[in-house]
């Protein structure tokens, strides 16, 4: 199998503000250019586009090509659990939405200390290999964003987990949040399969500070600055895939042009990375992937990921006398909630896989746009 996967969180979609608005045609020349080239892998998820991801992966892929051409990943949403009978209903929604009759692989979604308690507590590994037994799952897993201690504590428990799926790029790589390096040195120990999530970081590590680029392009003048970052994971051992979250065709294009025949990074080449990843630490502000896992339940109606991406794009102006960044601020506040408006519950900390302070960061936000 070829080492890039499809991911589809971040799929082409005609209106920015509206996730369900897929553009099909688009989505269809992509799947169909993907798997031409020889890639196989789609990753989905129940909640991707705000719960519509799986229904147009069965209209773009399962509807259109045969079953034996692909292999499909979703994932059982651990933070939506609340009872037993939950995982049974959601598979089978899943089963329908997707019409693909089984999974290829198949996920506890974003297993942290809080949703580990959940999947303990509702027999969620059990669950999983029951499924498998019933060979309507293939291979078992799951995708984590926490410490490499509780990851090693997963595994330790649970030795029928047959692979996991990290957020490893050169930026988080010696992170002390995320543990990049961490959590896959506990994944070698035991002897998983590693799938890449995340290799570019929602999109940093595809646009980085002008002195990054000039230092990537300066070594292969030929490569995208994106390039860089999957193949950097994909370069480290015991990892079968890299997933990408293409937003275009143009994207897909680059990618597959570098790993349809795939050259591992030099070591030259991993020490570039570390160096890009010194000057980009210099220059963000809020290391925000726009996942937007946190804006499911916001009771204030708050586009975090958008305001902070407009805080960071607006600390990286030099000038600041007046930046495009607050037009589309005030854009944004005539839709949505104010970024002064939170109210500090915390469900959005709970769901975030970067564990960041986001009412603190939305009162910089406040200060910088509101004020």
């Amino acid at each position: 199998m070829k080492k890039l996967g499809f991911g589809c969180m971040r799929l082409p979609v005609l209106d920015s503000e509206d996730h369900k608005s897929f553009d099909k045609e688009q989505i269809c020349k992509m799947v169909d250019s993907f798997l031409e080239k020889g890639f196989i892998y789609f990753d989905t998820a129940y909640m991707y586009h705000d719960f519509a991801s799986e229904n147009v992966m069965k209209e773009a892929l399962v509807d259109r090509h045969s079953r034996d051409s692909f292999m499909l990943a979703t994932k059982l949403p651990t933070m939506f659990l609340e009872k037993e009978e939950d995982m049974e209903r959601i598979f089978n929604e899943q089963l329908e939405k997707t019409g693909a009759g089984y999974f290829d692989y198949y996920l506890l979604h974003c297993l942290n200390t809080k949703n580990y308690e959940t999947s303990e507590r509702l027999g969620a590994f059990d669950f999983v290999m029951k499924k498998k037994s019933e060979g309507k799952v293939k291979k078992i897993g799951f995708s984590f964003h926490d410490s490499a201690e509780l990851l090693d504590k997963i595994l330790t428990e649970h030795p029928e987990t047959e692979f996991v799926q990290l957020q490893i790029n050169y930026l988080d790589w010696e992170n002390d949040t995320v543990q990049s390096r961490k959590c896959y040195e506990v994944a070698l120990k035991h002897n998983k399969e590693i799938i890449v999530m995340e290799p570019v970081k929602g999109g940093t590590l595809a646009n980085v500070p002008k002195q990054a680029e000039e230092l990537l392009k300066s070594h292969q003048p030929q490569m995208s600055v994106p390039s860089w970052a999957i193949r950097f994971a994909a370069s480290l051992d015991n990892v079968s895939l890299v997933l990408s979250g293409m937003s275009n065709i143009q994207q897909l294009e680059d990618n597959m042009s570098y790993m349809e025949n795939f050259v591992p990074l030099t070591d030259e080449e991993n020490s570039i990375c570390m160096n890009v990843a010194d000057i980009i630490n210099l220059k963000i502000s809020i290391p925000c992937t726009s996942c937007r896992y946190c804006t499911e339940g916001c009771p204030m109606n708050i586009p975090i990921p958008d305001y902070f991406e407009l805080y960071n794009a607006e600390m990286q102006e030099i000038e600041k006398n007046f930046t495009v960044q607050g037009t589309y601020y005030d854009n944004l506040i005539l839709k949505y909630g104010k970024a002064s408006d939170c109210v500090s519950c915390g469900q959005c900390t709970e769901h975030c896989p970067q564990h960041l302070d986001i009412p603190g960061y939305l009162k910089k936000v406040a200060k910088v746009f509101e004020d």
